[in-house]
């Protein structure tokens, strides 16, 4: 369901969207935990030590910024069904979890295979979409991470072939690789101080890039898919870093908050090169699959 037609109650989204819900308010608190039943996951902890209150996060649906209507944007037709020939629907989902995701160790360029909570997730998001649009075509990062997430996939939706895309690795940073991102200050000032940089243009020490270079990098390689695809659904299956980068593209002043690992975000790509992001961050199909509150390598530590 978009943003703009979704409501809690009676209560539209943007209205709660962000908001502590108090068992006060029980009509609304039971209504919220009805919509939105990984809340109970998510926010165990906190339910535990003050069962009061229930705080709705944003980045359960697109934010403000990201323009999710209910009406296309390219001018197709919103219902269910085939897409439109005006667009491309693609459904961009960040890999499974990793130990490494699990020790808040950075990944970059380096391989990791999912954990075992990964391919658990994997699996959820491939019967998750098994279920949906028919999937013309699958494509991934060639890193391990993304490549396993992505067979899954394509299993799942009529024994497709994985396309690898280079261009949609991580983005590659530097001497901060397979470092634990909470020891990287002391470890190496010199490339924390690079990657902490508002610059865009701030490359890492060891070989790193700019968030420029991977905004430049990815967001052509998804251009391309689009145009090859106009009128199909695929997928997508890459990284964090890559995905903030994605959403910059369509939404230069949205927030793109954390991107959980296996979480759906679809856009469209337009005539004209236009991009419309219609959902953000949908990680449902996890309510009964464990997944990392912190979202590590899909919030800034990605860079």
């Amino acid at each position: 369901m978009l943003r703009d037609e979704f409501r809690i109650g009676r209560i539209p989204f943007d209205q709660v969207a962000g908001r502590s819900i108090r068992r006060k308010n029980p009509p609304l608190f039971a209504a919220t935990l009805k919509q939105f039943p990984n809340l109970r996951l998510q926010r165990r902890t906190q339910l535990q030590r003050r069962p009061y209150l229930l705080r709705i996060p944003e980045s359960f649906m697109a934010d403000s910024g990201s323009r999710a209507s209910s009406e296309s944007d390219c001018n197709g037709d919103p219902k269910l069904g085939p897409v439109d020939p005006g667009y491309a629907e693609i459904i961009v989902v960040r890999h499974g979890e990793t130990a490494w995701n699990a020790d808040g160790r950075i990944q970059g360029h380096l391989d990791v295979e999912l954990n075992e909570a990964g391919r658990q997730q994997a699996a959820a998001v491939a019967d998750r979409l098994s279920k949906g649009p028919r999937i013309s075509a699958v494509y991934s990062s060639d890193l391990k991470r993304a490549f396993e997430t992505a067979q899954a996939i394509a299993a799942s939706c009529g024994r497709l072939e994985v396309i690898k895309d280079p261009d949609l690795r991580e983005r590659n940073l530097g001497d901060l690789q397979g470092l634990i991102y909470n020891e990287i200050a002391k470890i190496n000032p010199e490339a924390h101080k690079a990657f902490l940089s508002h610059r865009t243009d701030q490359e890492i020490p060891g070989g790193g890039e700019s968030r420029d270079q991977v905004y430049q990098r990815c967001t052509l390689s998804l251009q391309r898919i689009g145009s090859k695809h106009k009128g199909e659904c695929v997928v997508v299956v890459t990284h964090g870093g890559v995905i903030r980068a994605l959403h910059k593209r369509a939404s230069p002043n949205g927030r793109a908050g954390k991107i959980m690992n296996t979480s759906v975000n679809i856009f469209h790509l337009c005539d004209g090169d236009k991009w419309v992001i219609k959902a953000w961050g949908d990680i449902s199909h996890l309510n009964q699959t464990k997944f990392l509150e912190s979202g590590f390598g899909g919030d800034k530590t990605s860079g």
